[in-house]
């Protein structure tokens, strides 16, 4: 890929409401996922071994440990004099009094100066709260190949489930002939996965309209993408097959931890020819105490287990003391489970300690329990 050839913007700035106690001081792409990582790290370390040199970060919400993460660009390898991950921030505006993107195309709008300034042919444009390895120079290819004026990723999602997403309708070519945005009655299962490769020049002038468009949503979904259809420019659907997880519920980041516990899973966090690159923390190794019970676990440096611990993940710092249960949980970056304590079906958040014989979850229970505030022991 030539320097700049492609520009990557990724939209960092979702509230993450559905994920509850776990967003409300820290934005969803900064919340832990897999032992040691966090939700950004995914589309920052596809960026860096796809070769692309430059990538904005467009934040908003409870922004600040996530600004100051991600300035941290030698984490991806992207701190070169060639390359870098800049923080980009919602401008003021006066006659709304808020510091807000109004939607995702506005998102870009604000920050035409930051993309023309590096002049790509082409805009990568990527949702930051998404778990999934993609090689972003083989769809730019696949745009390349087609002559497309945008190409968006897309994957079959079960079709009582497409109803949720902004779903595509293609011909034989895979040319993209009707969006529907989060249809009742969708008419395929071909999913947007919140990724898109733009021509610039194009995109530039479609954005300037739409800032300027009084009855615009300043939504890819509701406003830029209906337009090309309308217009007949060429856009296709770029077909993914591998692994990917929105991981906007409490449910779907358990389940995503847990997809990490069979050794055969897509995502292989451990492949050596597609890194994830994260936060290098310091901290001792694993500690597993002589009588303690490990069954089907994901363990990360730095936890202890004196206790028992089957069908579960646990994170960088956990500790789970003698007598104690963890099972089908995810326990998150130091958080203790006390002596006697039982965590079933739960995800224990970031630091939280489960006083000694305390239960929490159920072992059929619908959903699972999120536990964000510390929980006091139980009867003696």
């Amino acid at each position: 890929m030539a320097q700049n050839e492609m520009l990557a913007m990724i939209l960092a700035g979702g509230r993450g409401s559905r994920l509850k106690d776990l967003t409300t001081k820290v934005a969803k792409p900064a919340v832990y996922y897999g032992g040691k990582y966090r939700i950004i790290d995914f589309p920052l370390s596809n960026c860096a071994n796809s070769g692309i040199d430059v990538v904005g970060v467009l934040t908003q919400y409870e922004s600040v440990l996530l600004n100051s993460y991600v300035a941290q660009d030698g984490r991806w390898g992207l701190d070169s004099k060639d390359s870098g991950v800049y923080v980009l921030t919602p401008r003021e505006k006066a006659d709304e009094g808020l510091d807000v993107y109004r939607g995702t195309a506005d998102a870009i709008s604000q920050n035409i100066d930051f993309i023309d300034a590096y002049n790509p042919e082409y805009l990568l444009i990527l949702s930051g709260d998404h778990i999934y390895k993609m090689n972003y120079s083989k769809m730019l290819a696949y745009h390349k190949e087609h002559n497309a004026d945008a190409t968006i990723a897309v994957r079959g999602v079960p079709m009582k489930e497409a109803s949720r997403f902004g779903i595509m309708n293609t011909d034989h070519k895979g040319r993209i002939i009707e969006f529907e945005e989060k249809p009742a009655k969708p008419k395929s299962n071909l999913a947007s996965m919140g990724i898109y490769i733009f021509d610039w020049k194009l995109l530039r002038k479609m954005l300037v309209d739409d800032m300027n468009n009084p009855n615009s949503d300043h939504d890819f979904g509701k406003d830029i993408i209906p337009r090309m259809l309308n217009e007949k420019k060429d856009l296709f659907a770029y077909e993914f097959s591998g692994y990917w997880k929105d991981v906007g519920t409490i449910d779907s980041l358990w389940e995503a931890n847990m997809d990490l516990l069979d050794p055969k899973n897509e995502l292989n966090l451990n492949d050596s020819s597609w890194l994830i690159y994260t936060e290098d923390v310091s901290t001792l190794p694993q500690y597993i105490g002589q009588n303690a019970k490990v069954k089907r676990a994901y363990i990360t440096q730095g936890v202890q287990i004196e206790g028992s611990v089957t069908n579960s993940v646990l994170f960088t710092g956990a500790v789970v003391k003698q007598g104690a249960k963890v099972v089908d949980s995810v326990i998150m970056p130091g958080a203790v489970i006390e002596e006697g304590a039982v965590v079933t079906r739960a995800l224990v958040a970031e630091n939280v300690r489960i006083g000694k014989k305390a239960k929490v979850g159920q072992k059929n229970s619908e959903n699972i329990i999120l536990v964000a505030s510390n929980v006091k022991g139980g009867n003696k």
